[in-house]
């Protein structure tokens, strides 16, 4: 069935999958303090355990309402829309009893059967995008299910060749957000020189340029490109990746009519006179462009993954159980907040 409110009224605001990650931690606070301060822009489903939610939700604040429903029922007659007045939790039940701070294999099944539901409610029509709250890898891997994370998990269920992680932090002086893409992800630094190629840097560039255009409405994506030594490599005296390898990727980009600039030194292209004239800079490794955009955003930003049939953001911090080992209140549900709101934006963009 169409989403309506429960005054026969179209609803009006995009349904978001909010998936709330590993149970012991900070996901299911920071997933329903973040869905109930966005309630008026989104409607965000909650996918996790209705329960143990609801009992979470009254902890919080006894204000924070929420109404369960089955999956079996929404995969029947669609997902009702109950206006922002209470928050919509499809029930994905625990295995076990969630002590705060305490990993459980027995909770790693249906961790990871809420990433399926928040794959099948967009192929479904029921969700516009997907929010994943942190989860713990070893939960899932302990519960028997070989699992490397939520990047490449989404990459297998949906058929995607290659993705692309970005980061991306509030707004900078230009009105833009700072945005980091990276050419190589979670790779001990001794593999990502023989990582870097002419075809794959390629395909990383045409996702950039496809999904910053498709996904964030802008025309002509600019994008600065690092090299992968110190000084870009000063003209062979430092390696020679910048010239056998990015220098070419970047030539055949710009004949395919990508807007790609480079190669630049890391350690002087992240300052507001060269960022101001880009939309995304793309860094060769995880620990060369991430540390510079969290100094800047620790707390608000956003990682987004490109190339997905489909839109997921998620938060830039881990499941902190040592922070939920001592009760609630102690998370900062910012970037959870800003999650969703870049996952509003890119459903505008796309609409």
């Amino acid at each position: 069935m169409s989403a309506t409110s429960t005054t026969g009224r179209p609803a009006v605001r995009p349904a978001i999958a909010v998936t709330v990650g590993e149970p012991a931690g900070i996901g299911p606070e920071i997933s329903l303090r973040a869905a109930w301060a966005r309630r008026h822009e989104a409607n965000c489903v909650l996918l996790g355990d209705a329960a143990f939610l609801a009992m979470t939700a009254n902890d919080i604040d006894p204000a924070i309402k929420v109404s369960a429903l089955s999956l079996m029922a929404v995969r029947n007659g669609g997902l009702p829309h109950f206006g922002p007045d209470r928050l919509t939790v499809i029930d994905i039940p625990l295995g076990a009893h969630v002590v705060p701070g305490r990993l459980d294999k027995n909770n790693g099944r249906a961790v990871l059967d809420t990433l399926d539901a928040a794959i099948e409610g967009v192929r479904a029509g029921w969700f516009k995008a997907v929010v994943t709250a942190p989860l713990q890898k070893s939960t899932i891997n302990d519960a028997g299910v070989r699992f490397s994370g939520h990047t490449e998990y989404f990459a297998d269920q949906t058929g995607t060749a290659q993705v692309v992680m970005m980061l991306a932090g509030p707004q900078q002086s230009n009105g833009e957000p700072l945005r980091v893409a990276l050419a190589t992800t979670h790779l001990p630094l001794k593999d990502v020189s023989a990582a870097i190629t002419v075809d794959s840097l390629a395909r990383v560039l045409d996702i950039l340029h496809h999904d910053l255009k498709t996904k964030f409405g802008i025309a002509a994506p600019r994008i600065l490109v690092c090299g992968l030594n110190p000084h870009a490599g000063e003209g062979g005296y430092l390696g020679r990746e910048e010239i056998d390898t990015i220098t070419p990727a970047i030539g055949a980009a710009q004949a395919r009519g990508i807007d790609a600039r480079g190669p630049y030194p890391a350690d002087t292209l992240f300052q507001p006179k060269y960022l101001r004239d880009a939309d995304c800079v793309l860094a060769m490794y995880h620990d060369q462009g991430l540390p510079v955009l969290k100094y800047a955003t620790f707390g608000s930003g956003v990682n987004i993954t490109l190339g997905l049939p489909l839109i997921r953001t998620s938060v830039d911090h881990g499941t902190a159980l040592d922070l939920a080992a001592q009760g609630l209140g102690k998370a900062d549900c910012g970037s959870m907040e800003q999650a969703i709101t870049a996952a509003l934006g890119m459903v505008r963009a796309t609409s």
